[in-house]
């Protein structure tokens, strides 16, 4: 009978101890990815972007061009070629390829590091004043609504862009 009274107690307290600490969890909702590219300074990153990308895609252009312009002399002559000069052409044909692929992969991956540069000052910014607007506000957890569905199931959530914006002086 002990037993049963003190296990009775214990789930009595874990129940009042679990609705005690609910009550205290205050959510909200944010699509960070929006906030970013509303600051002012995101049209400047997004410029300065567009520059860096163009290059290396002036250069991938010349690169497919001078592949074609190959490519179709290699067709042209192929019928009067040796099969040694034919396999020394195709190797050539393939060998360039390979650089035009190897030059786009690398040139995708100094464009994501470009990026991720530039938009770090905006993303500490935004999380900064986001903070600040969650603290002032009382949330305990501040989800990112950009990110898909984080939650399937969770309880209503207050949307904390508009005050963030008015932190950060968006309109």
């Amino acid at each position: 009978m002990k037993k049963l009274f003190k296990v009775a107690l214990v789930a009595v307290s874990m129940l009042f101890v679990g609705n005690f600490a609910k009550a205290q969890t205050k959510i909200g909702y944010i699509n960070f990815s929006a906030l970013i590219g509303q600051m002012p300074e995101a049209k400047t990153v997004k410029s300065q972007m567009d520059i860096y990308q163009k290059q290396f895609i002036d250069q991938l252009t010349i690169m497919n061009n001078d592949l074609q312009k190959e490519g179709q002399a290699y067709q042209a002559q192929s019928a009067t070629m040796t099969d040694a000069a034919r396999t020394a052409k195709q190797s050539e044909l393939q060998d360039l390829q390979k650089r035009i692929q190897e030059y786009q992969n690398n040139a995708q991956q100094q464009v994501e590091t470009k990026s991720n540069e530039l938009v770090k000052p905006l993303s500490d910014k935004a999380k900064a004043a986001l903070s600040a607007v969650a603290k002032e506000k009382g949330y305990t957890y501040v989800f990112d609504s950009s990110q898909g569905a984080p939650l399937i199931i969770s309880p209503d959530g207050d949307d904390l862009m508009p005050a963030v914006k008015a932190k950060l002086g968006i309109k």
